[in-house]
């Protein structure tokens, strides 16, 4: 086991976010984005033997059966992987992600302060969305301890696996992971309106029936907060949408409209100094205007809402990206290659 934890620790000193193990292939580290080959050697049956050394008994029946795992691998010294195993070619391979060891807050994120204020929502639903490998969970994690920080009230997770571990603070936590506490998101949500929470946090809104659970958890009077694998709020609320058969499309529409807090979508960026890597955000609010949109089915009509409500704290992907670059803090390039609309992103350099 010594082997895997050692390549973990050089992951963690080299600021990496990803390890990739694979047979016939040095193991491949992630940093700042860029995947970078290393020049560590090992030979086909010393990849395989360290993926099976992070796996206990029940996860090694599973992968027998040509299962993907999604699980946590913890150091010695208590620091957390996200870790998935699969199959390629006959062989065992994996991606490990490298968990922080502390809640990071949103002052270290450099998250905008309207999403603080949002987490301060009493009830409703708040969405946080981007690709694999966005900060989607670091940013509910901050959410979520800010919560626990600042609230006294019971806060209930569902995730897959666990990544960032709660204490109880002035809240009260409990953490379920799926395939361990509960098979499902889904059933997680079904069970957790029996559990008296205040907070829920759902890890990723996946099928209908778990993104209609968080929806009804949200009109009962609880704040439900959750992941999509979408860029954008328009995008967004037409993939909610979508899910659903056309015959209830637009009573989701309604609901959704009386509930939606708002949507946070984020992308991240290489540093133009190469130092690291910086967020850019798209956020929209729940103002009446908006909701008014998404009960009419005029989603389209969202990114002129986003423009508008500046002063409330909402603004475009694009623009975001275009400050960015005007501030010099990532290149032109970079930023076209986010842009979700690029005569838009144009417009916005000015």
């Amino acid at each position: 086991m010594s082997k895997i934890n050692d390549i973990i620790d050089r992951a963690r000193k080299d600021s990496c976010s990803d390890i990739h193990l694979t047979a016939n292939l040095p193991p491949v580290f992630r940093k700042n984005g860029d995947i970078i080959v290393s020049d560590l050697s090992f030979t086909k049956s010393e990849i395989q033997e360290m993926i099976l050394s992070m796996l206990d008994e029940k996860q090694l029946e599973k992968v027998k059966t040509r299962q993907d795992l999604d699980f946590c691998y913890a150091l010695p010294s208590g620091m957390r992987q996200r870790v998935n195993v699969y199959h390629q070619n006959n062989e065992l391979c994996s991606a490990i992600r490298i968990l922080n060891d502390e809640i990071p807050s949103f002052e270290s994120l450099a998250l905008p302060p309207v999403i603080q204020k949002l987490s301060e929502e009493p009830r409703g639903l708040i969405l946080v969305t981007g690709p694999t490998g966005s900060g989607k969970s670091t940013t509910l994690a901050a959410m979520i301890d800010y919560i626990n920080r600042t609230r006294r009230c019971h806060i209930l997770t569902a995730e897959d696996p666990i990544e960032y571990l709660h204490t109880h603070k002035n809240s009260i936590v409990h953490q379920r992971e799926v395939g361990v506490d509960v098979d499902s998101f889904a059933g997680a949500l079904r069970s957790a309106l029996r559990e008296d929470p205040d907070v829920i946090l759902v890890g990723e809104m996946r099928d209908l029936e778990t993104i209609s659970a968080a929806i009804t958890a949200a009109e009962t009077g609880h704040l439900v907060l959750s992941t999509l694998h979408t860029t954008g709020a328009a995008n967004t609320i037409d993939r909610i949408i979508d899910v659903f058969p056309s015959h209830s499309q637009s009573q989701i529409r309604t609901q959704l409209s009386s509930v939606l807090k708002g949507v946070i979508t984020q992308q991240l960026l290489p540093l133009s100094d190469g130092s690291g890597r910086t967020p850019a955000f798209e956020i929209m609010l729940g103002t009446d205007a908006v909701l008014s949109l998404i009960r009419e089915n005029k989603c389209h009509q969202i990114n002129s809402s986003l423009q508008t409500g500046a002063k409330e704290g909402m603004r475009s992907l694009n623009a975001d990206l275009a400050k960015l670059v005007n501030q010099n803090k990532v290149t032109m390039d970079e930023a076209l290659k986010k842009a979700s609309d690029k005569n838009e992103f144009f417009q916005m350099l000015g």
